[in-house]
């Protein structure tokens, strides 16, 4: 059975809780386009492909409240920064010629299940890459619960795994809100792929020990250099990566290219709540008064990154990317 993370219901934006996962399967019912932003914003939703889904929805619960439109898109394009495939599917929305309900609620089916077909061609075309008995590393959660479905970097081991290449996978647990451990964990079990999780700081040395064979990740933002923007840490597998001579790979739909920005610090990082670091489940585990820097991304260059995997194709550097490639 395939994990899915929302639905449309009767009316209603139908969206499970990843803050809750693992321990507790709770849906949310959204019912207006405030209550998505809040999900988007608190991530009770995450991972950029099921952020702009979420959007789409939220635009048809405006519409069918007679609400502004434009305000609506303006304030869930505020709740998160990085993303690109967020704003990719307001836009989206506002550039219908009609923008009934019918017509948005409709055009949010289409994004979702684009998304799903994309994600199953990234599979295909990511796959291909694997060697015979992979062992793979890969960081955050980039898989069902990441997207329409199927997923991009977990969707590459979801469909290599089925094709019998996959040996082993090395989860990165992720810090600090642990997506890895909580989300890609959860996804493995359920899917019953080989694989361990591991704390951050394990993959240099597991590396070394010539223990992983590739890495994948997912990106929230490309820019046109191929620069990606992805949960904070994946520059430094990158980095480790490229010392071990171990191929580092990018997936993301083509919906997450943003050619608009020509090189990754030109993209807005996400800088959020310090409790996500000094407390856990609302405990405090940090001295009082501790100070925070908590960026929730970082930018991996181009010319660490063996390729981009997309539903249009495997990129090879040197990227350049426009509009029209």
């Amino acid at each position: 059975m395939v994990l899915r993370v929302q639905y449309w219901h009767d009316g209603i934006l139908r969206m499970l809780d990843q803050r809750l996962l693992p321990y507790q399967e709770s849906w949310l019912d959204l019912q207006t386009w405030q209550d998505v932003r809040e999900a988007i914003k608190d991530m009770a939703v995450r991972g950029a492909p099921a952020i702009g889904i979420s959007a789409a929805y939220g635009m048809a619960l405006a519409a069918g409240a007679g609400e502004s439109l434009d305000v609506a898109a303006a304030e869930l394009a505020s709740s998160r920064p990085t993303a690109v495939n967020l704003f990719w599917a307001l836009d989206r929305i506002k550039s219908l010629p009609e923008k009934s309900f019918h017509t948005i609620l409709a055009e949010a089916h289409r994004i979702e299940q684009e998304d799903i077909a994309c994600n199953e061609k990234i599979g295909e075309n990511g796959a291909a890459l694997f060697p015979e008995n992979a062992r793979v590393l890969t960081i955050c959660n980039t898989g069902s619960l990441a997207t329409g479905g199927h997923g991009t970097a977990l969707g590459i081991i979801r469909t290599a795994h089925a094709q019998g290449k996959v040996k082993h996978v090395y989860s990165c647990e992720t810090r600090p809100r642990l997506q890895g451990l909580r989300l890609t964990a959860y996804e493995l079990l359920h899917d019953g792929i080989p694989f361990e999780s591991i704390v951050d700081s394990a993959a240099a040395s597991l590396m070394h020990a010539r223990k992983v064979d590739c890495v994948v990740t997912g990106a929230d933002r490309i820019t046109a250099n191929g620069e990606t923007a992805n949960k904070i840490g994946t520059y430094m597998l990158a980095v480790c990566a490229r010392h071990h001579g171990i191929p580092f790979y990018v997936a993301a739909p083509w919906t997450t290219f943003d050619p608009s920005l020509a090189s990754g610090d030109l993209i807005e990082i996400e800088e959020r709540d310090g409790r996500e670091i000094t407390h856990f489940d609302e405990k405090q585990i940090a001295p009082e008064g501790c100070p925070t820097l908590n960026p929730a991304f970082d930018v991996t260059p181009g010319d660490l990154i063996d390729a981009i995997i997309s539903d249009r194709g495997v990129h090879r550097p040197p990227y350049l990317f426009t509009s029209q490639s």
